[in-house]
This record gives structure tokens, sequence and C-alpha cells, in this order.
């Protein structure tokens, strides 16, 4: 038992070891332009003094390096003012989608767990396929179709109206509702962005690998890749209502003080709280706990940019893989069942919401963007990535940075000679 012990203690050892940053080097040293970034500095600090949000921290990745990294303006405004930093952590929101879920999906599929054309209702026998009104046409639900949101799922549901019908907020009352619930239009002839697609692939993930997606993420990705800054975040509501986490991030023994003290907070809720480590979107913090397939992520810039540099390099980074190359190319690129409707098995390339890719980079890029404020660009033709992460709904949910998005990465991709 005692040697057991050793060799757990000795792995968790070396991952920590491994963790480390991309390096860093000058925008000129992997050919792009520090003038014309500062551009993209200026566009930020106008929508800090013009539009109201707090600050940003935006990472620019180019050959597996670190080309620019800066912090700018506040991660909290209220109830008293913090400077943003670099290290600072975000709520991913929707980000969670591609970085947490689909990867997941892809990793079972690689080790033969499950197929993309496998039906959902093989994994949940009670989640229903499409019918048309007159009852004459049917169609299975695939996996692969929630991976593209091409399902007919609705695109959300509030927990009241989850309660409201099944008399609590469960995680077993939801996935009732999304097994039953009307499908919007026939699968694969339209797009519908739906957060209830991916939490449905959460509960496969789980089924199929034994474990939380916590849990296979964090063995999978997450520590494979040394992104120690990385992880769900479990919550739950105290007698006095306020939302409070029920257990530590992964970087809680390494952090000096509060482990939370290096969270950008989100929005302030009706009793006064300031959410801060309690994920922002209520179906993920209400009914699953923090830990949801749709959002619940926090992640810092520079773990991204760890998990950027690998998507870019066919999978894998500084000897660790987290997917096989062949992999990362269908996972980026749109299926050709459903090729007018521009979204990938778990990305974005030119659907609805692909705005924050800007007009200049090239054609296969894809990305992800998440309601809270987050933003993930990835050309793999140039091998440029673009993280830009503003905690927007702070301290209030009325910003948008919808054109800032854009603004970014134009200037990003322009910078590059």
């Amino acid at each position: 038992m005692k040697s057991i012990y050793i060799h757990l203690a000795s792995f968790a050892f070396s991952l920590q070891s491994f963790a480390q940053p991309l390096p860093r080097v000058t925008p000129e040293q992997v050919g792009m332009s520090t003038p014309h970034l500062q551009y993209a500095d200026s566009a930020i600090l106008k929508a800090i003094a013009e539009d109201g949000i707090p600050g940003a921290v935006l990472a620019v990745v180019r050959h597996g390096k670190m080309a620019y990294l800066k912090a700018y303006g506040n991660r909290r405004v209220a109830p008293v003012k913090e400077a943003m930093t670099v290290n600072t952590i975000f709520d991913m929101a929707s980000c969670s989608k591609p970085i947490g879920t689909a990867l997941s999906i892809h990793i079972l599929a690689e080790r033969g767990k499950l197929r993309l054309l496998d039906p959902v209702s093989f994994y949940i026998p009670d989640f229903k396929g499409w019918v048309s009104a007159d009852g004459k046409q049917k169609k299975t639900i695939r996996i692969a179709d929630l991976l593209t949101h091409s399902s007919g799922l609705p695109s959300y549901v509030q927990p009241a109206e989850i309660t409201k019908k099944y008399g609590a907020s469960t995680p077993e009352a939801l996935m009732k509702y999304i097994c039953s619930c009307p499908r919007d239009f026939e699968p694969e002839t339209q797009s519908q962005y739906s957060c209830l697609n991916y939490i449905t692939l959460q509960r496969i993930i789980e089924k199929v690998s034994g474990m939380t997606l916590r849990d296979f993420t964090r063995r999978n990705i997450f520590d494979v890749l040394g992104m120690n800054h990385t992880d769900y975040l479990p919550c739950r509501q105290d007698a006095k209502g306020m939302w409070i986490n029920s257990s530590d991030a992964v970087w809680a023994s390494t952090t000096k003080d509060d482990w939370r003290n290096l969270i950008a907070p989100t929005e302030q809720q009706k009793n006064g709280q300031v959410l801060c480590g309690q994920v922002h979107d209520p179906l993920a913090r209400i009914i699953l706990g923090g830990i949801s397939g749709n959002a619940g992520i926090f992640s810092c810039a520079e773990d991204l940019a760890v998990l950027c540099a690998a998507l870019q390099n066919g999978g894998q980074w500084n000897g660790r893989r987290v997917l096989g190359a062949l992999t990362v190319k269908a996972m980026r690129s749109v299926p050709r069942t459903t090729a007018v409707l521009g979204r990938t098995p778990g990305w974005n390339n030119f659907a609805d919401y692909a705005s924050n890719n800007g007009d200049y980079f090239g054609r296969d890029t894809y990305g992800h963007t998440g309601y809270t404020g987050t933003s993930i660009v990835i050309d793999p033709d140039n091998d440029t990535s673009v993280i830009l992460l503003i905690n927007a709904v702070h301290p209030t949910d009325t910003h948008s940075v919808v054109r800032l998005r854009s603004l970014v990465a134009n200037v990003v991709a322009v910078a590059i000679r």
C-alpha cells in the first residue's frame, strides 16, 4: 500500500513539474509586428473607457510561442477595485464546450468507446429522436448532431421551468426534459446553438467513462498538458442562499492566499453577492452544481495558450498528447453532411456567433466564445491563436464585447508579416 502512495505522489509531482507556460518571445521573433499589435491595446483600452467593461487579458500564440500577453484595466470593480493581471482566471462560460466537453468526446472516440455516428439513445435509452408533425417521418439524433448543434434540441431551458414541470431542479429532471422536449427541426437540416446539446454530451461522457466530467477532463486533458490553473469548480447554495464552492480548485494547494483571489468575478446577484468561482450560467450553477457540459470551466490565458499550441501541433505539446493529428483536423473541420451550417464537431467555423474570428484570418479559422466575455480564435493555416478574456458581465450583465472581439482579431491577423 505504501508503494502505491509513493507512486501516486511521484506521478502528481511529475505533472506539477511539467507545468510550464509557453516560451515568451517578441512578436518579431515569430514574424509579427509589435507596433501593429499595439492597436489591439488601443481598442481594448477604448472599450474599457467607453463601454464600461472592467478589464481584459489578451494572449497571442504563434508557432508554439507566446508572442503577446497583456492585462488591461481591472478584474474586479465591485465592491472594491482590483487590477487585472495576466494570470487572472476567468469563467470560460461556453468556451467550456470545445475545451472540455468536445475534446472529451473525441478522446473517447479515439479509444474505441463510442462513435460520432452513434445514436444518442444508445447511451441514453429515453432520449427521443425527431418525428415529423404528421408522425410519418422519423430521424435519429446522433452524437455528431449534438457536437455541431444540428440536433434540433431547443437552445436553452431556465431552471425555473424545470422546477415547475418536474417539481425539482435536479440533473435527473433536466435530463428527463432534454429526452422528451419537442425537437425544433429535423436533424442536420438547420443549426441552432444549444446548451442542451452539450449537457447531453456530458451525460454520455460520464456514462461511458465512469467518471465525472471534471475528473475526466482533469486526467485526460488538463493534467496531461500541465494546465494547472484550469478546473470545473463545484458549487451550491448555503442556508442563507449564498453561492459557495463545495470543493477547492486544483490550484488551491499552490496559492498562498484564498484560491478565489485569482478569479475575475462575474455578475452581482439580487441578494448582493458577486459571483466569484461559482459558474455564471444558471443551468450549470443551479442544476448541475458547477460541473456541466455547456459551461463551468475556469481557466487563464497561459493555460489556454498551451491548449491552443497543442491543437496547432497535431494534438500534442512538449511530448504530451491529448488528441491524434487526424482527430484535431476532423474536430476543426465542418462535416460534409452539414457543410452549409458552418459548425465543426466542437468549434465554430462560420456559423452564427463566429464574428470573433474577424475579417482577415484564413478560411479554416475556428474558435468559440463564452457569454461572460471569453473568446478563442485559432487560424491553423497561419499557426496563430488569439485568446481574449473579459469578465464582461461584471458587475452587471450590460456590456457587449462582440465588436471588440472582431477588432482585436483583425489587428492580430494583420500583424502577421
